[in-house]
């Protein structure tokens, strides 16, 4: 495998805590990126990463336009600048009718799946300006093309994703900023078990619905998605800007 693709980059990568942030942190490593890794709650990550010189590890509310800018400073301070931005941070819902949806829940969903994403990006993009170039990947989702029952919310907040890729991509494209998007399929995270319903079994449902749902046989694994993210933010995509990537084994066919 062609390595280093990343030497002399430096990213922020959020939700790095979960299973596809936390696969996406090794491999930028492995590509010779620096990276500022985030998260909520960095326990896990502290504990699976351990010490890398290239590694910095940061806690922080996403939601938090404080401690966005904080984040960005941090970042900068510790390497020197910000080329790279990757927005995985993201929840899922359990589904629901959507009369039965909370304002709270709706807010709840909207606010990690979409504001986060604006907020990285509007503290993370003056640096890249700086710089003369960039790139961002954000992750939505195949369900925001194809829906799914009961993921009202959900669906709603990734397809605001791809409209804010858009958005930003032709916003920034003379700025020699790139700006594309990923949609995963269903992928063998802990996540995915928490698209069931309450009184649904988590496994039964991962494996019975969406395992099932991809053409390809089986499900998407972390790595799978955090290949296509080395590839988008390396030069190897240097033409590529307002881009969907789907990684999700023909779903969204």
């Amino acid at each position: 495998m062609n390595r280093m693709r990343l030497l002399n980059k430096t990213a922020i990568i959020t939700g790095a805590a979960g299973g596809m942030g936390m696969e996406t942190v090794k491999r930028f490593l492995e590509e010779g990126a620096s990276v500022a890794a985030t998260d909520i709650n960095t326990k896990r990550l502290i504990s699976e990463m351990g010490e890398h010189p290239n590694l910095l590890t940061l806690q922080a509310d996403l939601n938090n336009e404080a401690e966005v800018e904080e984040l960005v400073y941090k970042a900068v301070n510790r390497f020197g600048t910000v080329d790279r931005l990757v927005n995985i941070a993201g929840i899922a819902q359990r589904a629901t009718p959507v009369e039965d949806v909370t304002i709270a829940e709706w807010h709840r969903i909207l606010d990690t799946n979409v504001t986060a994403a604006f907020l990285t990006s509007k503290f993370a993009i003056p640096v890249m300006k700086k710089n003369g170039n960039g790139a961002i990947v954000n992750i939505s989702s195949i369900s925001a093309v194809r829906p799914r029952p009961g993921l009202n919310a959900y669906i709603v907040s990734k397809g605001a994703i791809l409209s804010l890729t858009s958005a930003l991509a032709i916003e920034l494209a003379s700025d020699n900023i790139r700006v594309n998007a990923i949609n995963p399929g269903p992928a063998e995270t802990d996540m995915l078990g928490q698209f069931a319903a309450a009184d649904a079994d988590a496994e039964t449902v991962k494996n019975s619905i969406f395992k099932d749902s991809v053409p390809m046989g089986s499900l998407i694994q972390p790595d799978d998605i955090a290949n296509a993210i080395v590839y988008l933010c390396s030069d190897e995509a240097k033409m590529v800007t307002g881009a969907i990537l789907n990684v999700d084994g023909g779903r969204g066919l």
